[in-house]
């Protein structure tokens, strides 16, 4: 659990980063939004799937804060707005789900063209679940898909936002949902949601109260922003990087056979990513290279050969910038023995700049398309071109 406390941390840091690099020019615009979820599980344990055949439900409140400076970074990804936001999650039995609460940053990238009424967006999530009931072999043993009380909230929304009025906007996407813990405790099938949402949402200017404090008189100042058309994608300067990343962090595992309990016992894990990194432009970018892996817990399979707790591998995949963020998607392979692992693994991460040479980042390494481990790493770019 001190693993995904952390990560929250983290993250929250540095959604405060995004939020004051926000310049606004023509007053404070601000949004709050309600809205309601409902769909289905798609679960894959083996414990669970009678409790998850009536699907769920939740609702949010998400409150925002609107850049609309011009000459900022966001001019050229369509002037996204970013915030927090609250869920409360009624998905199944609460004497095995819990009754699951979160908190969480967001962004919203609008990706239709300002003058439309009916606009598409993408809006992911992250975040921190918590009050959730864990697996406990005498009181809870059928739940196999979260082993903690607190989990990581992640949350991507395919959504339209429609122009009701000069304040108000209808909200309705369809969005995917996943509470994990990253294997940090076991069992750690995880929950995973797919549904549809609805909601209104309310826009105001945060300084129309300074200039105009009669109730009664007209607006002075617009409540809702009107986006300019994003500006192109730039070449950027030092478009070649050389990336060093080391990480670490703590799982447990799983009984080896059939019918054994699981134990408290924790394992350390360690991660080295050598990877040659080609940008575009300031969006757009590609990565590859090398990957050394420690995994402690491959000690319940080889309890005699700790040798068979290393693997080395190789990465490639997909980097989307913005501000001094990256999100990254990589999908790799053994070099090595994979030591009874998956063939392949993934690693999905959050990477901000702390300089121009230097980075934290933050991610879920995958065996397959099941939790491996949580990193939690700092990098180095030692050679920039």
């Amino acid at each position: 659990m001190r693993s995904i406390l952390i990560f929250h941390s983290l993250f929250f840091m540095m959604v405060g980063f995004l939020m004051q690099a926000q310049s606004d020019t023509s007053g404070r615009f601000r949004t709050i939004q309600l809205s309601g979820h409902s769909g289905a599980h798609l679960y894959g344990g083996e414990g669970l799937d009678e409790e998850t055949l009536a699907g769920y439900g939740a609702f949010e409140v998400r409150y925002a804060w609107q850049n609309s400076n011009t000459d900022s970074w966001a001019s050229q990804y369509g002037y996204p707005s970013y915030g927090i936001g609250f869920y409360s999650g009624f998905i199944g039995d609460p004497q095995i789900f819990g009754n699951p609460n979160a908190l969480f940053g967001f962004i919203n990238f609008p990706i239709s063209k300002p003058f439309r009424r009916n606009a598409f967006n993408i809006e992911p999530a992250l975040g921190l679940t918590y009050n959730l009931e864990p697996f406990d072999s005498e009181t809870n043993p059928s739940n196999d898909a979260i082993g903690s009380r607190v989990t990581v909230y992640f949350n991507v929304n395919f959504g339209w936002t429609y122009k009701w009025t000069k304040e108000m906007d209808i909200v309705y996407g369809i969005d995917f949902t996943h509470f994990s813990n990253g294997r940090s405790n076991t069992p750690n099938w995880g929950l995973n949601m797919f549904g549809l949402n609805l909601g209104l949402r309310y826009h105001y200017n945060a300084d129309e109260h300074k200039i105009n404090k009669d109730p009664f008189a007209d607006r002075v100042l617009p409540a809702r922003f009107q986006r300019p058309e994003r500006k192109l994608n730039t070449k950027v300067e030092n478009n070649q990087n050389i990336n060093v990343y080391v990480a670490g962090g703590t799982v447990q595992t799983y009984p080896e056979n059939e019918g054994d309990s699981f134990n408290e016992e924790r394992y350390t894990t360690f991660s080295a990513v050598l990877d040659y990194q080609h940008k575009f432009n300031n969006m757009h970018s590609v990565s590859g290279g090398l990957d050394y892996f420690y995994d402690g817990s491959l000690q319940a399979r080889f309890p005699d050969d700790d040798s068979q707790y290393h693997l080395v591998g190789i990465h490639g995949g997909y980097d989307f910038m913005f501000y001094k963020f990256t999100f990254l998607g990589h999908l790799g392979t053994y070099l090595t023995d994979n030591r009874g692992k998956e063939p392949y693994f993934a690693r999905v991460a959050v990477r901000y700049d702390l300089f121009d040479w230097g980075f934290a980042q933050v991610g879920l390494k995958t065996d397959a398309f099941a939790a491996d481990w949580i990193e939690f790493g700092i990098g180095f770019r030692p050679f920039r071109w």
